[in-house]
């Protein structure tokens, strides 16, 4: 994969997060875009296009997709959508969908490039906003540009190595192990904390996601912060294990998004269906994240402690060799027993 795509593809992510307009280049055509979050009337003015870019999640939720393409859905352009950053929000935002029930009538258009359009919904997961842009075809000079490859490049899990490692006595066990990874254009850092001593035995291993709310703040919605502390206490109990903190906040949608899903499900929608009214898919993250650390770690062959069987066949298709599912069951509470519910009857968790 290019270092220099992936340069490209982080200058262009740093585009979107600031309101900045930029072009993603693909086989099957090339599109202007600004994200409708970060986006400002005066940058839209000069942008000159109305026309909207929706993920085909959230197009699903506004109907505007049929049932065929429902199954697989992907991005929707819609035709003179919004002529200002707040009716485009309107559209973009599921925040919003009270205050304005009636939206449209929409016309909706080839996109102009869907392999551009994909790259750019994965753009805007990557950087925590909201899947929507203004589009356009790409016009004349682009100040910021990148390719679907160069996407690709900057998100390939075998540009992570090791940054540093460092001896870290914890709670669970005082002769912990903590090493950080990097990508070389990533901001995020992921880490393991080897529990034990290493011996020639699989070690119990945990992929744990971020979880501010969860892990730090004790949040009684997920049931996070104690399925972290119960694996490191395992692991403690065990020979030796792994703990691969993954820096993927709410699924990988990022903190900002998986707290607007908070919010909708307090409106009395599930984890599931909230994610999926925001226009993100259900499940986000991605695992050959883990696979890339086990191998960097020299972990082949791992117990894995999960109630997830998609962490099981994702992880397998990495080529890590899984000997021995361990399920983690913890206590429900009132606030996290739908959470919990959803995950067994709609994500295949299973004990």
């Amino acid at each position: 994969m290019s270092h220099a795509g992936a340069r490209r593809a982080a200058r262009a992510i740093d585009a979107l997060r600031r309101g900045w307009p930029f072009r993603v280049e693909g086989a099957d055509g090339s599109l202007d875009l600004l994200a409708v979050e970060s986006a400002r009337d005066a940058a839209l003015a000069e942008f000159s296009g109305h026309d909207m870019l929706l993920s085909g999640e959230r197009a699903v939720t506004l109907k505007l997709t049929n049932q065929r393409v429902a199954a697989t859905p992907g991005p929707v352009r819609l035709a003179n959508a919004a002529d200002t950053v707040t009716a485009a929000l309107a559209i973009a935002d599921p925040a919003l969908d009270l205050a304005n029930p009636l939206k449209g009538p929409f016309h909706t258009i080839a996109t102009g490039g869907e392999a551009a359009a994909t790259a750019a919904m994965t753009m805007a997961r990557h950087a925590g906003l909201l899947p929507a842009f203004f589009v356009r075809e790409a016009a004349g000079e682009a100040e910021t540009a990148c390719s679907v490859d160069d996407v690709a490049a900057l998100l390939d899990p075998t540009r992570l190595e090791v940054a540093a490692r460092a001896r870290l006595p914890v709670e669970a066990s005082e002769s912990a192990e903590i090493i950080a990874f990097r990508s070389p254009e990533e901001a995020s850092d992921h880490v393991a904390l080897i529990v034990g001593k290493r011996d020639g035995n699989p070690p119990v291993v945990r992929l744990h996601s971020e979880c501010l709310t969860g892990d730090v703040l004790g949040s009684l919605k997920c049931d996070c912060g104690p399925q972290l502390h119960a694996a490191l206490h395992t692991m403690a109990d065990a020979p030796w294990g792994v703990l691969l903190y993954l820096r993927q906040e709410g699924r990988g949608i990022g903190l900002v998004n998986k707290l607007r899903a908070y919010a909708l499900q307090d409106q009395g929608y599930d984890t599931v269906d909230a994610n999926l009214r925001l226009g993100f898919p259900v499940e986000a993250r991605d695992f050959a994240i883990a696979g890339r650390m086990l191998e960097l770690l020299n972990i082949p062959r791992i117990r894995l402690m999960t109630n997830n069987p998609e962490k099981v066949s994702r992880l397998e298709k990495e080529g890590v060799e899984i000997v021995e599912r361990l399920p983690l069951a913890l206590p429900t509470n009132k606030y996290n027993e739908q959470y919990l519910a959803t995950k067994r009857d709609r994500t295949g968790h299973q004990l």
